[in-house]
């Protein structure tokens, strides 16, 4: 069975499975801590009102202290693994982890947001202007689910780019590829363009924004495009377009080295096969909160645009 004490000092055991080190994780303990305990305090673990009978740990849990709960969840995004693996690997049957893992999921987001870590889900959240240099970077990013049982979800959720089913997000980083903001989840088969007019986020005047062609269209006023030049039909590039794509290519990986960051967790990554309503929007918004988090600890150094 899989403890915390197994694994705590062994740091490269310890990144393997949870996608955090050791002193990372012992920074975001005690508020994932003190969440589980604020919520125990009113709710039983079955989610129920608590009446009488104050939360404490049973005889012989699976889960006895706060850092095997955050283990537990932890190692459950980063490694994806099906619910009665996941169950085998910390001594407890498949019905408990699906109720544990839905348990502290939400936990683990409260903490996240308390860290100031959660991206921002809706246009009031989103505020561009109080970042310290005005560029931003966007892209969408999708991640496949089964296939859908009925034939009008199918087509929905079809994505012709991907080949195959998939969900869809937009997401917004700084120049540190910390990421601003994650649109709702959405089906596959939407056009970035379309999905960053439904976002409707507000931009500062004199923003730059880098995007690549998918966004072809989109130009909020007062904001400075900085994207890819597409090809003429049946004609191709001059040398400097070319030089110009590639130098703007350049740029825009912070955005896709943002994105292989969640994508650490293959919760995200690989097919996810969780159904409960609201989770697969839910753990995207985790995932780039823990790649956020993680940041303030590694941070990633690019070259100044600013110089």
């Amino acid at each position: 069975m899989l403890s915390y004490d197994d694994v705590a000092y062994k740091a490269d055991k310890f990144l393997a499975l949870t996608g955090y080190t050791i002193p990372e994780f012992q920074a975001l303990l005690p508020v994932f801590e003190a969440e589980f305990l604020a919520y125990v305090a009113t709710h039983t673990l079955a989610g129920k009102p608590r009446r009488q009978r104050a939360y404490s740990s049973y005889r012989n849990s699976p889960l006895p202290t706060a850092a095997d709960k955050l283990l537990f969840i932890l190692v459950y995004l980063k490694q994806n693994t099906i619910q009665e693996m996941h169950a085998t690997l910390f001594g407890m049957n498949q019905s408990d982890a699906n109720n544990w893992i839905h348990l502290l999921q939400p936990l683990l987001n409260q903490a996240l947001a308390t860290l100031g870590a959660m991206p921002a889900r809706t246009p009031e959240a989103f505020a561009p202007a109080a970042e310290p240099t005005l560029i931003f970077f966007q892209d969408g990013t999708e991640r496949p689910i089964t296939r859908p049982t009925e034939p009008e979800a199918q087509r929905t959720y079809y994505s012709g780019k991907q080949k195959q089913h998939t969900l869809k997000n937009l997401v917004v980083i700084n120049l540190q590829a910390r990421i601003l903001a994650l649109s709702p989840t959405c089906e596959g088969k939407k056009h970035d363009k379309k999905l960053a007019d439904e976002a409707a986020y507000t931009w500062p005047d004199g923003s730059v924004l880098f995007q690549d062609t998918g966004f072809q269209g989109f130009g909020p006023a007062g904001v400075i495009i900085i994207q890819p030049q597409k090809k003429p039909r049946g004609q191709e590039l001059s040398a400097v377009d070319k030089a110009n794509n590639q130098a703007i290519s350049a740029l825009r990986i912070r955005v896709e080295h943002a994105i292989g960051g969640v994508k650490r967790y293959r919760i995200v990554k690989d097919t996810i096969r969780n159904w409960k309503q609201g989770f697969r929007d839910q753990v995207m918004a985790t995932c780039c909160a823990l790649h956020n988090f993680r940041l303030q600890f590694r941070p990633w150094h690019y070259e100044s645009l600013t110089a």
